[in-house]
């Protein structure tokens, strides 16, 4: 079966991001499936799950910013820097309120962060979980990533915290919660996270398994993901071949459509010339 869109899931934790995919796949009977980035096991939430020539979009929302919900609990540290791992380190240092939204506000903006060891970060080919098990020397390079927002919610009970995160691509929350209980001298580790967007789309608009077992779900049209202004041509053919046509569209992005409004993909006009970069028929 042919579909070509985006179904937004949420994710439940204990399943791998992977796993999710593969369950939607079958379910829609699609031939082709992805995800538009990873959650841990451990993770709930928002999980974008492209179908059919949607998968192409992979790319473009690769560098798409992120909105987690988290708790960190501080005063000890494990191997995975979440819940699932073993114990390492451990101290007294009581954090308050205060203390901890304070600290937040210096991790506001950009800066190198050092991913988990045990993450799906790749080293000459392998995953530095997959060493790390194997009790392997891990050799992790720092990443500049940004937070553009981090709040704290509520304090749950003593040294566990829920948070707000709102950051860009390529951040571990398991290593933000590690830094800021080093900068307040103790431990931490993250306990549960719950992303709720990705990009422009928001946990609001997803559905569960369950959801899409019994049918109740909505496949989102791959031209509505693009805030690009709407171009129409008259020669598709020529453009799906390759070719560059003429136009009087200013240079610039544009959703490409037929004169019968059949969505083609995504053009990039230079020179009043149109070219088709993103083919999504």
């Amino acid at each position: 079966m042919k579909i070509n869109g985006i179904i937004l899931v949420n994710k439940e934790s204990g399943f791998s991001s992977n796993q999710v995919v593969g369950k939607v796949k079958y379910l829609l009977k699609t031939n082709k499936a992805g995800h538009l980035g990873t959650l841990d096991v451990l993770g709930r939430g928002l999980l974008p799950i492209t179908l059919g020539r949607g998968t192409k979009l992979f790319d473009y929302f690769l560098n798409k910013d992120k909105t987690y919900q988290t708790i960190f609990e501080f005063g000890f540290a494990t191997t995975t820097l979440d819940r699932e791992g073993e114990i390492t380190d451990k101290n007294d240092v009581e954090v308050s309120l205060e203390q901890l939204q304070n600290v937040c506000q210096k991790f506001i903006g950009k800066q190198d962060q050092l991913p988990p060891i045990y993450s799906a970060k790749k080293i000459n080919g392998k995953k530095a979980y997959e060493l790390a098990r194997a009790g392997k020397s891990v050799d992790l390079k720092p990443k500049q990533i940004e937070i553009y927002d981090l709040r704290v919610l509520k304090q749950i009970e003593k040294n566990k915290f829920l948070l707000e995160v709102h950051c860009s691509s390529g951040t571990y929350i398991r290593s933000l919660c590690r830094d800021i209980a080093s900068s307040l001298g103790t431990f931490g580790v993250m306990q549960d996270i719950l992303r709720t967007k990705c990009g422009s789309f928001d946990i609001k608009e997803s559905f569960t398994i369950e959801d899409i077992e019994q049918g109740k779900y909505k496949i989102i049209p791959l031209d509505t993901v693009f805030d690009y202004e709407k171009l129409i041509t008259y020669e598709a053919d020529k453009l799906l071949n390759g070719q560059l046509i003429n136009t009087d569209y200013q240079d610039g992005i544009y959703r490409i459509y037929t004169d019968n409004s059949l969505f083609l993909g995504i053009g990039n006009v230079k020179n009043k010339r149109l070219k088709l970069d993103m083919r999504l028929i």
